[in-house]
């Protein structure tokens, strides 16, 4: 019987399997963040990772910190115009100050329908140039790029003052599988 040969540095390693979809890659942090300011300030260090063709997903209950978190983000861009909710406008975009991207703002809670519903809005046209952000996107724009960041934001509900929040973050797809998200707990 002979022995094993030595492995070769040059001989093909097995390779874990790869998934079927992009989408399936996903990185992940989770984060608390106890004030409003606080949450201003992950949208700013946030907006240091994105770059055009960046969708964001904001998914949490109402005053949890989408609007607020989407405000830092615009200053961390650099945009035109303060960011408020679009809720009534549904959709806001803000034109960079400089040369990065622009900021398109996006609030679906009014919108019942899915991706149907919101192709008014060109979201598809706008991503490839703009960085997207839509609050309560979630069963709504999942099909407009198997590449986005989601974030959700748990906080006390009832009777509370608790500013307390937790920010679950999640990359999903080629875009973010190599993007390292804990430089956002700095």
């Amino acid at each position: 019987m002979e022995a094993p040969a030595a492995p070769d540095s040059q001989a093909e390693q097995p390779q874990p399997p790869e998934s079927s979809t992009s989408a399936a890659r996903s990185v992940g942090l989770e984060l608390t963040v106890t004030s409003a300011e606080q949450m201003r300030e992950l949208g700013r260090r946030l907006a240091k990772l994105l770059r055009a063709g960046d969708l964001v997903m904001l998914t949490g209950e109402l005053g949890a910190g989408k609007t607020t978190l989407t405000r830092g983000l615009g200053e961390g861009l650099g945009v035109r115009g303060a960011v408020t909710s679009p809720t009534f406008v549904i959709a806001r975009v803000h034109p960079s100050l400089g040369d990065g991207p622009p900021l398109l703002h996006v609030d679906a809670y009014r919108l019942s329908g899915g991706l149907d519903e919101m192709e008014d809005l060109d979201l598809d046209v706008s991503l490839p140039e703009s960085v997207i952000v839509v609050e309560w996107g979630e069963g709504r724009i999942e099909e407009l790029t198997e590449d986005r960041l989601q974030l959700v934001i748990h906080r006390a509900v009832g009777d509370t003052t608790d500013e307390v929040r937790h920010v679950t973050l999640t990359g999903l797809g080629d875009r973010w599988a190599g993007t390292d998200l804990s430089v956002l707990s700095a």
